[in-house]
């Protein structure tokens, strides 16, 4: 019975990935303005009838996440002095900054608990909120790569105030309400009362938490942001109370990215090449919860090593699924303790985070660097053969392969450049809760969290550290926003070109071969870049066992 939830999951996303996916292509491409986004527009002073450049687009991204992270910052720094801090203080200095980032940059890293750190106005007005902004952020750059291959001839790649507004409002607001509604239903709280001291049975004391939980816990998943209302994330009974919850959040998390692709295929018109890197998707993402699962199974023979740092409400299977989906998306939300995990699997979920969170990935990340991915097959497969790359009818030259380079390099130097400074710093054994490679998986994990912006920990480090914070803090920022120039300016490439005439020697990209071949090239790329490194971490573990 623990794996029917699996295939209840995979009907549900079957279910709607056609409609959502297609009215997503309808949001983006559709005159009409909405009566609530024409007064944005009104408010705002923008004009909807200008499109970017790549460069325009690009500096608009970055001036609202630059005015997101200050913003948040200050928030946090007087949340003593604003309503609903019940007694809370301000968030110390290196604490804020990198909490700060880490929202902004949809990675929502927590080096603190939640209930005894921020008061329920930060909670709502600014992690809330971000929450919201980052994933609108993320979809706009897989807008745009999809108008850079399906233009030609412009220098035109959308209004980015436009598709940010039309995110929101369209997408992720009503979807996030819905989601809540089900949530409350199924048990998670919402209410705004402070902290209630009980007495128990027994004479003692117990503080019970409250909060708007489920209406941050609906976008926290639906925006594969992760982070948590209280310290425990998913593993609170209060943000995820049962089963059917988990199910629901799983649901939500996977729900946007598995629908992109269909928006892809829609907008470049041949949803033949949707259906290719779905399946791309689909192949690493089965994969991964194969391998992720079936280790955990095998040492389920001692039942309680097996689930310890799991939750009895979702057991081995279920506690996989919500590690596998959170991993292979920028999620980072937990509802179990993946540093407990049979060390191979935690190398697998290490592994999904270091292929670039691409099997589904992020809400819009996932399907920007799956497309990475995609050109950069084209790129090898026609080197192989002596021909010139063609996608999509544009002709990849010397600079999109640069571009490529860059995108592809950006992790990999802040992962191992990270780790290898953090390990080499006398403070760090401090932080380490465990030695020898299980400590070094600590402090990997945690670098390859925040570079590819995904959030969750390995639990062990205490990374509430002046250099952890400062340290991960820029990784985060890096990690996000490198990779969107590349992209970004790898769209305003594409759009310029003309489309050329194919022919029979021209790869076929929407072939069940070619998704394998981007299936395959990701998996080549990260074992190059990371294997050494996993060797001394995970695996060096697993074979000590």
């Amino acid at each position: 019975m623990a794996f029917v939830q699996v295939l209840v999951l995979i009907a549900a996303l079957v279910a709607v990935h056609r409609p959502l996916g297609a009215y997503m292509a309808r949001t983006f491409t559709s005159e009409r303005h909405l009566w609530p986004e024409r007064l944005v527009y009104r408010f705002a002073g923008i004009r909807t009838d200008r499109e970017h450049s790549w460069r325009i687009y690009l500096r608009n991204i970055l001036a609202v996440s630059l005015l997101s992270v200050l913003g948040l910052y200050i928030l946090q720094r007087v949340q003593q002095w604003l309503p609903m801090a019940h007694g809370l203080g301000p968030v110390e200095e290196t604490q804020a900054w990198n909490t700060a980032t880490s929202f902004v940059t949809n990675t929502n890293w927590q080096s603190y608990g939640g209930e005894t750190t921020m008061s329920h106005l930060t909670q709502m007005l600014g992690m809330s909120f971000q929450n919201f902004i980052s994933a609108a952020v993320g979809i706009c750059v897989a807008i745009v790569i999809i108008r850079g291959i399906a233009r030609h001839g412009t220098d035109k790649l959308g209004n980015f105030w436009v598709d940010l507004v039309r995110c929101n409002f369209r997408i992720l607001l009503p979807i996030a309400f819905i989601g809540a509604i089900l949530l409350i239903a199924g048990g998670v709280i919402q209410n705004f009362n402070a902290a209630q001291h009980v007495h128990t049975l027994t004479g003692g004391t117990q503080i019970i938490p409250g909060g708007p939980v489920a209406s941050q816990e609906a976008i926290k998943e639906l925006g594969t942001n992760g982070g948590g209302f209280f310290n425990a994330n998913s593993a609170h009974p209060f943000e995820n109370p049962n089963g059917l919850t988990n199910l629901i959040e799983i649901f939500l998390i996977l729900l946007i990215p598995f629908a992109l692709p269909r928006t892809y295929g829609i907008m470049v018109g041949d949803k033949r090449q949707g259906w290719a890197v779905l399946g791309a998707m689909a192949v690493l993402a089965i994969g991964s919860l194969a391998a992720t699962t079936a280790l955990q199974l095998h040492f389920a023979g001692d039942h309680l090593a097996a689930m310890e740092g799991k939750e009895a409400r979702f057991g081995i299977v279920g506690s996989s699924l919500f590690a596998t989906a959170t991993t292979l998306t920028s999620t980072g939300a937990v509802d179990s303790m993946h540093s407990s995990y049979e060390p191979i699997s935690g190398g697998v979920l290490i592994f999904n985070m270091l292929l670039g969170e691409i099997a589904p990935g992020g809400v819009g990340s996932g399907l920007y660097g799956m497309l990475v991915i995609a050109i950069m097959s084209v790129f090898i497969s026609g080197l192989m053969v002596g021909r010139t790359p063609v996608y999509m009818g544009k002709r990849i030259g010397p600079t999109e392969v640069k571009l490529l380079s860059l995108y592809i390099l950006v992790v990999p130097v802040l992962v191992l450049v990270g780790s290898a400074v953090a390990i080499a710093l006398p403070s760090t054994a401090a932080s380490l809760a465990n030695g020898g490679p299980h400590g070094f998986s600590e402090v990997l994990y945690a670098f390859t969290s925040a570079s590819n912006n995904n959030g969750s920990a390995f639990a062990g480090l205490n990374a509430n550290t002046p250099f952890f914070n400062v340290a991960l803090g820029f990784a985060m920022l890096l990690g996000r926003f490198l990779p969107m120039l590349f992209v970004v300016a790898l769209a305003g490439k594409l759009a310029a070109k003309e489309v050329v005439a194919t022919n029979s020697g021209t790869l076929r990209t929407h072939t069940p071969l070619f998704a394998g071949v981007m299936a395959g090239i990701a998996l080549i790329v990260t074992g190059l870049s990371f294997l050494p490194t996993l060797a001394l971490g995970p695996l060096a573990e697993g074979l000590m066992k």
